[in-house]
């Protein structure tokens, strides 16, 4: 079985483990448990969910975009974007890199989550909305980028979901252990002909069903604005 540590990363924090010279604050701040490493990344000035693990292949499956792995964001943007504004990212937007995948994106009723530390700095007399995002893509910066290039700049960024798993009721610097199965080995067994057997067909994650339904984080869940 491997390791897999579901983490709230708070606002201002590193994902990894080391400053590097600077004085910011890193996952090390937060955990003491050895030999894990974070399976992909979040960006510093963002919030929420954050995968680590002791496995190489899970933390490669997790973080290869090739997997395609989707990932909710809830994004806070400044102004009242339209249909027509979000259906420029359900199509795939053109950003510097290139364009990006299509992104499934509504407008959802502010989530009931922590209050940030610091809060956004919110211009008056000027609205903002709240957007649930997924993608399956891992760009730097990607989300942010993408409401920015549709004009609606994003004040605060936090992550829902990666794949099967939530964040529920996790608070900043709050974690969670769980035990999976391990991944199959890589697939470069398959260029010799061969087939991995399937020893573990009928094990299931108990992650996958860590924060199923049921569970406070269906309390946190926002509901989609019509």
């Amino acid at each position: 079985m491997a390791k897999l540590v579901l983490f709230n990363k708070p606002f201002k924090v590193l994902s990894q483990f080391t400053s590097e010279g600077s004085d910011k604050s890193t996952l090390a701040d937060h955990l003491s448990i050895p030999g894990i490493y974070a399976a992909g990344r979040l960006d510093y000035d963002s919030e929420g969910l954050l995968l680590l693990t002791d496995n190489g292949q899970l933390q490669h499956r997790i973080a290869d975009p090739k997997h395609k792995l989707p990932k909710t964001y809830w994004v806070q943007v400044e102004g009242l974007p339209s249909e027509s504004d979000l259906d420029l990212l359900r199509s795939g937007i053109t950003l510097k890199d290139g364009p990006t995948k299509p992104a499934k994106v509504s407008i959802i009723a502010e989530p009931n989550i922590w209050q940030r530390n610091p809060p956004i700095r919110q211009r008056a007399n000027i609205p903002t909305t709240w957007l649930e995002i997924i993608i399956t893509e891992g760009r730097n910066r990607q989300v942010r980028r993408m409401t920015a290039a549709i004009n609606y700049p994003t004040l605060r960024l936090v992550r829902a979901q990666i794949g099967d798993w939530l964040l529920a009721d996790l608070q900043p610097g709050e974690y969670k252990e769980v035990e999976v199965a391990d991944p199959p080995p890589n697939q470069a067994s398959k260029n010799n002909g061969t087939k991995h057997p399937r020893n573990n067909k009928s094990r299931k994650s108990p992650a996958k069903h860590a924060y199923s339904k049921g569970t406070k984080f269906d309390k946190m869940r926002p509901t989609k604005s019509r």
